[in-house]
């Protein structure tokens, strides 16, 4: 979302934190809510905990990584004002949550492997996400070497 702040801001009417952050608190809702259904169902608490027994294994469950590199990331924003030279490398672990929730979705999601559609959706939209935030890096890049030269 990032990259297009002022377009989000203009098309929503809204500052583009507060934007940001209703999908943030819904995004963190919905993604917390699954493994809690799942435990339910499986009567096991141990899917919330990673399985380090093989690489293939690890990422077939990432979901157990992405949720907890979520949960540090989330923490970090909190005590940002706190740590503000800090807090920003913590949220960029959101990417790295992605990253792993996109694999295990693309593993063992049963939606992703019974439509086609779904997972060419989300493995785009993960794509998006990536060019968004390399966007991002390069505008700050971009900014940072004006204000080098004047």
């Amino acid at each position: 979302m990032t990259p297009f702040l002022k377009e989000i801001t203009l098309l929503l009417k809204r500052p583009f934190l507060r934007i940001h952050h209703y999908f943030a608190a819904a995004g963190l809702v919905l993604i917390t809510l699954h493994p809690i259904a799942l435990a339910i169902q499986l009567t096991n608490p141990a899917v919330f905990l990673p399985n380090l027994s093989s690489f293939h294994l690890f990422l077939l469950y990432g979901g157990r990584q992405a949720l907890i590199i979520i949960y540090i990331a989330l923490i970090a924003v909190l005590l940002r004002r706190k740590a503000i030279a800090y807090w920003r490398p913590f949220h960029a672990l959101m990417y790295l949550a992605l990253f792993f929730g996109v694999v295990h979705a693309n593993l063992s999601g049963t939606d992703f492997l019974q439509n086609t559609f779904i997972t060419f959706t989300f493995n785009i939209l993960f794509a998006v996400a990536i060019a968004a935030f390399a966007l991002k890096r390069w505008q700050f890049h971009k900014i940072k070497a004006r204000k080098k030269k004047a």
